[in-house]
């Protein structure tokens, strides 16, 4: 069920603006703690990512940096496509490359993002390099929409079906993007449809 927000809500980006949400987000459940996960080895880090084209300039600006930590060279990083789209950040999006059947940020012999870890390394926000998209998933968003990423509704999210709700998973992630004022008003249809009373 698609519900109207009482307002737009604008990424710290400008981009996207959100004002709906679909239902399932606080229903639908997976198991969000991905380092202690010892079951999907890292299955959703094999397709790439959308990435807007002013964070493939911050990840550029660190490249000789980066290419040293994550062992690949930058020519890899991303596919030469560049696609507009207004509800990106900057109005336009690439994806990383995906090699081996990895994306080529994966970290090798090791779990998970390496821009996160190269972040985490160098006491940096991973925000600042790490796609959005990776950072709402499970979520994601479309034409102004916040919903659950296509891998829940498909069912080949292999932590799908117990643990927190999917909100409830990327409600961090969710204010640092959009703000305290939407995490309220979320906070409260959580509320509600925890009690069976769904606004």
């Amino acid at each position: 069920m698609i519900i109207p927000l009482h307002r737009a809500y604008p990424s710290i980006y400008g981009a996207p603006v959100l004002d709906r949400v679909d239902s399932v987000i606080f229903t639908a459940r997976y198991f969000r703690h991905c380092m202690a996960c010892n079951f999907c080895y890292d299955g959703c880090c094999y397709y790439g990512a959308d990435i807007d084209t002013g964070n493939v300039a911050r990840v550029l600006a660190r490249a000789d940096e980066i290419e040293k930590f994550c062992g690949r060279a930058r020519a890899e990083w991303f596919e030469p496509e560049i696609r507009i789209d207004p509800e990106y950040p900057h109005g336009a999006y690439t994806r990383t490359r995906v090699e081996n059947g990895k994306c080529v940020f994966l970290q090798q012999g090791k779990r998970g993002c390496g821009l996160h870890a190269f972040s985490l390394a160098h006491d940096a926000d991973y925000h600042d390099l790490k796609p959005m998209d990776c950072c709402l998933f499970p979520l994601t968003f479309d034409k102004r929409t916040l919903f659950a990423s296509e891998e829940v509704e498909d069912g080949t999210l292999v932590c799908a079906g117990s643990g927190a709700t999917l909100y409830q998973g990327a409600r961090a992630e969710l204010e640092f993007y959009f703000g305290a004022a939407m995490i309220a008003e979320l906070d409260a249809r959580a509320e509600a449809f925890a009690q069976g009373n769904a606004l």
